[in-house]
């Protein structure tokens, strides 16, 4: 558990195991009063998880019930926008080419599943047809790490993860980001652009919601792992198919499909949640 009221949710939470009929251990402090482990043995764990839930479900704490064996993963693959970083680059880029209402409204749908994420990219870098190179460097100005994210990326690098960011927007920006957070690499659509304009296009294949899963999968083959070894996270619908596909897999600030296809959610903490889903103690951090 890892939260502003950890502390007082422990009782909350033992109360739910022991609803649940389970044998529970010692609680291991993996950062004072903020985030812990607590040890139990359960027949049913589904039954475990919706119990200790029910039991804090009005608390500002995020949680994961998990094996121990097996939690510290040897990969991390990471969505871009609205995740490692505070917004949605594109929406940014619209709102300065005069396109921001009409660009706004297909990115929402985008995340919500409502529409598919490959047309929709088309369509809104369609909008943004001739408008000047220069905004993409106005915009890259703007890029603001989430809390959390480079700790994240650093802890996991030093204690031997590949970390990769995997975004649905720009190589533009994702090497920067990249950079600014320590992945080992990025993937991320490459948009045209001719004579100091943007050309109204994106290089094919679109990297998309089945590209996304499809990195990880590659990943996990080149790195000889399991996928079970791997962590994912992301908050749009284009994150899915990638996060069911970890053995972590994590709805950060997830939109409701997300969060429905999702078990992990960070919805109260920041980005180094995510390491103490792992069980790494914040003596352990780096970055």
């Amino acid at each position: 558990m890892v939260g502003r009221s950890v502390a007082g949710a422990v009782a909350a939470a033992t109360r739910g195991l022991d609803d649940a009929g389970c044998e529970t251990g010692e609680v291991d402090w993996l950062s004072g009063g903020f985030a812990c482990d607590i040890a139990f043995e359960a027949r049913d764990v589904a039954a475990a998880d919706a119990a200790v839930r029910a039991r804090l479900r009005s608390m500002p704490v995020d949680l994961a019930v998990q094996p121990s064996e097996g939690r510290r993963k040897r990969l991390l693959v990471a969505d871009m926008e609205s995740t490692i970083i505070t917004r949605e680059l594109l929406d940014e880029i619209g709102c300065r080419a005069g396109r921001a209402q009409q660009i706004s409204t297909i990115t929402e749908r985008a995340m919500r599943g409502e529409i598919d994420f490959a047309g929709a990219l088309r369509e809104r870098v369609a909008l943004l047809k001739g408008a000047p190179v220069a905004l993409l460097d106005a915009v890259a100005g703007l890029i603001e790490l989430s809390p959390g994210a480079r700790t994240l990326v650093q802890t996991m690098r030093a204690h031997g993860a590949y970390t990769v960011l995997v975004s649905g927007g720009f190589d533009r920006f994702s090497g920067r980001v990249r950079e600014a957070c320590g992945f080992d690499g990025d993937r991320a659509n490459h948009l045209v652009v001719a004579d100091g304009l943007i050309a109204g296009t994106v290089e094919e294949p679109i990297l998309d919601r089945d590209g996304k899963r499809a990195v990880l999968e590659a990943l996990c083959d080149e790195l000889g792992l399991a996928a079970a070894a791997a962590a994912a996270v992301g908050d749009g619908a284009n994150d899915i198919a990638m996060i069911v596909a970890a053995g972590l897999g994590v709805a950060y600030r997830g939109k409701p499909a997300v969060k429905a296809a999702t078990r992990f959610h960070i919805d109260h903490t920041d980005l180094t949640t995510l390491l103490y889903f792992q069980g790494y103690r914040a003596a352990e951090f780096r970055g």
